[in-house]
């Protein structure tokens, strides 16, 4: 199990974030236009970059992925539908609209052979490094 670093300032960012949004939001528009950012974790191993984003209740239609000069694009939207009537929701706190994140890969990759998966609200894509940027062990010759 590997630790993860406490950034006190995270939750701020978070609490910043929301509340640029909602002032943002025109109150008049369906909840269909704000903006909200899934949660995205990347990590790499000796062999490949992977992503895993949350995005629970959307269709692979609603999913754009472009992988273009070793950024990463990750598009797409969560439709608000109206289930009932406005004033019969007592609470709305899921977030709806598009989104779009961008993530720079910290090395060279294969995109011909990177492969995406969504899976119960989970999106996985595995990317291959490029042969030159994988780890070869040196063999050290005694003397």
């Amino acid at each position: 199990m590997s630790l993860i670093k406490w950034d006190p300032f995270r939750e701020f960012n978070a609490l910043n974030q929301r509340a640029a949004n909602f002032l943002a939001r025109n109150f008049d528009a369906p909840l269909s236009t704000t903006v909200w950012n899934p949660a995205v974790d990347i990590y790499e191993t000796d062999n490949e970059i992977v992503l895993k984003a949350e995005l629970p209740g959307l269709d692979v239609k609603d999913i754009e992925l472009r992988l273009e000069n070793n950024v990463l694009m990750l598009k797409g939207e969560r439709r608000f539908e109206k289930e009932t009537k406005d004033e019969n929701y007592h609470r709305i706190e899921r977030e709806y609209g598009t989104f779009s994140r961008a993530f720079t890969l910290p090395s060279p990759v294969n995109v011909d052979k990177a492969v995406a998966e969504y899976k119960e609200g989970i999106l996985k894509v595995t990317i291959p490094k490029k042969e030159e940027m994988k780890p070869k062990p040196i063999k050290i010759e005694a003397a």
